[in-house]
């Protein structure tokens, strides 16, 4: 299929399911899907020369491997709007391709994508529309290579969030450059499948590298509350998943006297030692992500978008959106790192001076900080509720928050839990229920939240240490259910890497990836019995029976 305007289905909101054609749900134009593909053409063009250079027997710098991260990150959902940034990152990723082509000792039979070179816009554009996801005639094998791929800007958000932390693992992104790479050849339905596992593989790892750096750098999560509420005093308020940015943001924001809160996926930033020690860190402000819009306005100060999720803003607050990293939205500041990591948020700060205090919109507090370290410090105490059967079963609904009225499915779910099941979370997902009053059981809360969708690892540690402590062989005998939502790329990678690690019985929703064929559903069924959830009372009594 040649000449494709537009075609994006990476998110659960794909229009009908499909996929969208026009303009992204999202908000995302034409113009910067076609740019978003071009980029990741290039960057696989980049990570064919990286892979081949390394079979030389050659190293690859840091640079080169955080551009590759980079590029897939700044294409996930909801994280890049602005046209003209992703240009210029496509321009250094040719630039880059470029000066390593001259290191490959072997360049005969390189790739179309490696080829490639081209810096007219117009013939840019045109080039965008024959390299989308519908260039792959086959219905399966696109499916596969898109499975991957997907996984792949989920590993790569993971792997930046370390890297700015001064964390890397050269075994990752060796395989992340690889896989991309091998989404170019022309490789048949099986070995694309073990390609998907082997990324799920490397979820594993890439989250396990991610956690090591968030826990050594600000300590572990401990069980916290978390005011909701607010104080009379210039503030800013920063969302999204950078904890770097949080200390800079906390730092700078301190010494002028000036409050933050966290919202939506920053929530968790609230549970470590090291924030805790300011007291400029006021708590969290509004919901996920999807309802930015009412939240953002009632705030009254400066937002800084560490990443994804932004949802394109109103004229009312346009004006005091900022973005930084991966993220970007046209007509908004982009606050840029220095040579060694550090940025400047004083523009925000004076700003959020001559603004308004926030406007109150709950009061009260959460409960949250059960990252792995904290529960298996509970472990006893877990161990002691389950044999004694206090506990009879643990229900992961981690994943993704999003619009669509038929996730209100997963407050009701969280309503209708028996009284001795715990709900195990991280993510966004946690908005649906993380404030309703489903008590404790002998003091353990019955919703446990392990932080960001960037912590499921908790939830892997938390599964093989129980899975350890009862003497178990298989990690699916473990009174543990899986019950999901999914949104954008991150909860792909996580799909994946729990697949990897063998869990079965997976329901995933509110919709079954529009990206699978049903083939490849097929396949995931008969291999894993992923399933897309029902309705409460089908699924309690599946999941209860």
């Amino acid at each position: 299929m040649k000449n494709i305007e537009m075609f994006c289905n990476q998110c659960q909101e794909a229009a009908g399911n499909v996929g969208c054609s026009i303009k992204g749900v999202c908000g995302k134009t034409k113009e910067v899907a076609l740019m978003q593909d071009l980029l990741i053409y290039a960057t696989k063009g980049l990570s064919e020369v990286t892979t081949k250079l390394r079979k030389e027997g050659k190293s690859i710098s840091k640079e080169v491997n955080s551009l590759v991260t980079y590029n897939l990150f700044t294409t996930i959902t909801n994280a890049n709007f602005d046209e003209e940034m992703i240009f210029n990152k496509l321009i250094v990723t040719l630039d880059a391709k470029k000066e390593l082509l001259k290191e490959l000792s072997n360049s005969e039979n390189l790739g179309e994508a490696v080829i490639w070179d081209e810096r007219c816009p117009s013939k840019m554009n045109e080039k965008a529309k024959t390299i989308g996801i519908l260039s792959i005639e086959n219905e399966d094998i696109r499916s596969l290579k898109t499975l991957v791929l997907y996984g792949l800007k989920g590993l790569s958000a993971y792997m930046k969030h370390a890297n700015v932390l001064g964390y890397e693992d050269e075994t990752v992104d060796a395989f992340l450059q690889e896989a991309l790479y091998k989404t170019t050849q022309d490789l048949g339905a099986e070995e694309l499948f073990n390609l998907v596992i082997e990324t799920g593989n490397a979820g594993v790892k890439g989250m396990e590298v991610l956690d090591k750096a968030n826990t050594k750098t600000f300590g572990n999560p401990e069980i916290s509350e978390v005011n909701l509420g607010v104080r009379n005093n210039p503030a800013i308020l920063i969302s999204g998943h950078d904890l770097k940015d949080m200390k800079q943001l906390l730092e700078q924001a301190e010494r002028e006297g000036v409050d933050v809160y966290t919202h939506s996926e920053m929530l968790p930033a609230n549970y470590y030692p090291e924030f805790k020690k300011f007291t400029n860190l006021v708590g969290n402000y509004g919901n996920a992500w999807w309802m930015q819009k009412d939240e953002f306005e009632s705030f009254n100060g400066p937002i800084l978008m560490t990443t994804n999720c932004i949802v394109p803003p109103k004229d009312s607050y346009k004006d005091r959106l900022f973005t930084t990293g991966a993220s970007g939205y046209p007509g908004c500041k982009h606050i840029e790192a220095d040579s060694n990591g550090n940025k400047d948020f004083s523009e925000l700060i004076k700003l959020a001076k001559n603004l308004n205090s926030p406007t109150q919109i709950e009061e009260g507090n959460i409960i949250g900080g059960f990252a792995h370290n904290q529960v298996i410090a509970l472990a006893d105490k877990i161990v002691e509720a389950v044999k004694t059967g206090a506990i009879k079963k643990f229900v992961v609904m981690a994943g993704c928050d999003g619009r669509h009225k038929s996730r209100e499915y997963y407050t009701e779910f969280a309503k209708a839990l028996p009284k001795d099941s715990v709900i195990l979370t991280a993510g966004c997902a946690k908005y649906r229920y993380n404030k309703l009053n489903l008590g404790d059981i002998g003091g353990i809360p019955r919703v446990l939240d392990a932080g960001q969708c960037n912590d499921s690892y908790s939830l892997v540690v938390i599964a093989l240490t129980l899975k350890e402590v009862f003497g178990l062989e298989d990690i699916n005998d473990l009174p543990i259910v899986y019950n999901i939502a999914w949104y954008e790329q991150k909860a792909v990678i996580v799909l994946l890497s729990l697949l990897a690690l063998g869990v079965k019985n997976i329901h995933l929703g509110p919709t079954l990836p529009a990206f699978l064929s049903p083939e490849v559903t097929n396949v995931l069924v008969e291999k894993f019995g992923i399933a897309k959830n029902s309705t409460v009372e089908e699924d309690l009594g599946l999941f209860f029976n």
